[in-house]
This record gives C-alpha cells, structure tokens and sequence, in this order.
C-alpha cells in the first residue's frame, strides 16, 4: 500500500460561491504514483487546544456550561465532513478543501467562532476513503486510507468573520418556530415597524442594551 501523508498548508475565502466557504490548502504527499483518492474528510473543532479570554467565557457558556467545568466539558466536536476526488499525481499534490460555514445559531460551529475573539480556531483533520493505484504488475489496486491519517490548523477567528461580514455584512441570521414568527410578524404590522430588527429591538429591556463605547 502507498504511505500517504497529509498537511493543512492554509485557508482562503472562496470568491465566487453561494455560500460561505473556506478552501484550505491541503497537501498529499504519497510514497508511489496514485491513480486517484476517494477522499473523505472529518473536521472538528479542539477548543481545549486553546485559552480564552474573560470576554469570551459568558459568549461560550451556552456550549460548555460555567468556565468552572471547562475543564471536563471543552470537548472536541464535529465542524463538518467533506468529499472530495483527488485526481492522479505521482508524488505530491495540493487540492483545496472546500468547507461551507454556517451562519445559523443552533450549529455549534457558528456559536464558536461567534464566541471566540482574536486567535486561532485549533482543528483536527482527519482522513480516511479509498486510494487507486497499481501494483508491480500494473494491475489496479484498492487500498482504504487508516483513520490513522490526520492533520491539525490554526484557523485564524478572522477569517471566519471576514467571511461573514462579506456575506451577510451587519446582519445576523436567528431561526424561530413559525408560530413565534408569525406573531412577531403582527407585532410587526400593528406598530409599523419597517424592518424585523425595529420589532426585536422595541422588545429588549433597556437594561440589557450594551452601553455604547
């Protein structure tokens, strides 16, 4: 069986996509020609790689609990899985990883960048599918990449954000039942409001607005 070796080289913003998404740069590196790769890709997220500052305890309570438990709950989680053909090489190649990002609230992903400040988002790749290539004899072989395989990257938090910010600049998306949107919707109507944020904003208490700067 061909030794493959992977590393996470760098990340870019896609320019020309539907949704957001983030290509990192993704090396192969394999021990004899490779007719192509099934490759199949998990990424998570390893929040105990990190610190964190006091600002960001209350914005990442609501995933790991009180920063007195963080201790036992700052657990690895799951960002997203990704399939991709890697076409033939003979030695090495790099291929860019396209991982969509999220904007909705109820994804652990989105909490977490939202949450976190400045730094980097430590993440764990890891590999597995199935690698083509020939034997001696030139006949096809079919070998299953070990999920042994894997490689780490720090994400820096700002890409996450510019992305965002290019995508949905100044907004924030909430998903509601619909009956709670329906009725946020005639509360809406009946006191003219212009837009969703007029109606959410008439209904916060003034004590919890943020003071300005």
């Amino acid at each position: 069986m061909p030794r493959l070796d992977f590393t996470v080289e760098g990340v870019e913003p896609e320019r020309f996509a539907v949704t957001p998404t983030l290509l990192f740069a993704l090396r192969i590196q394999a021990s004899q020609p490779i007719r192509n790769i099934a490759l199949r890709t998990q990424i998570r997220i390893d929040p105990a790689r990190r610190s964190y500052a006091a600002g960001e305890h209350e914005q990442l309570s609501e995933l790991f609990g009180d920063p007195s438990r963080w201790g036992q709950t700052l657990r690895s989680f799951l960002w997203d899985h990704v399939d991709l053909p890697i076409p033939a090489f003979e030695s090495e190649c790099v291929v860019r990883l396209p991982v969509t990002c999220s904007h909705d609230f109820d994804v652990a992903a989105t909490k977490y960048f939202h949450g976190i400040g400045d730094g980097d988002v430590p993440l764990s790749f890891l590999f597995s599918g199935a690698v083509f290539h020939d034997a001696p004899d030139g006949r096809l072989q079919i070998e299953q990449v070990a999920w042994s395989k894997t490689a780490s990257f720090a994400l820096p938090s700002a890409a996450w954000r510019t992305l965002m910010t290019r995508y949905y600049p100044d907004t924030t998306w909430l998903r509601v039942r619909h009956d709670l949107f329906e009725r946020l919707g005639r509360y809406k109507r009946r006191h003219g409001f212009t837009d969703w944020g007029q109606a959410l904003d008439s209904l916060i208490p003034d004590e919890t607005r943020e003071p300005a700067p």
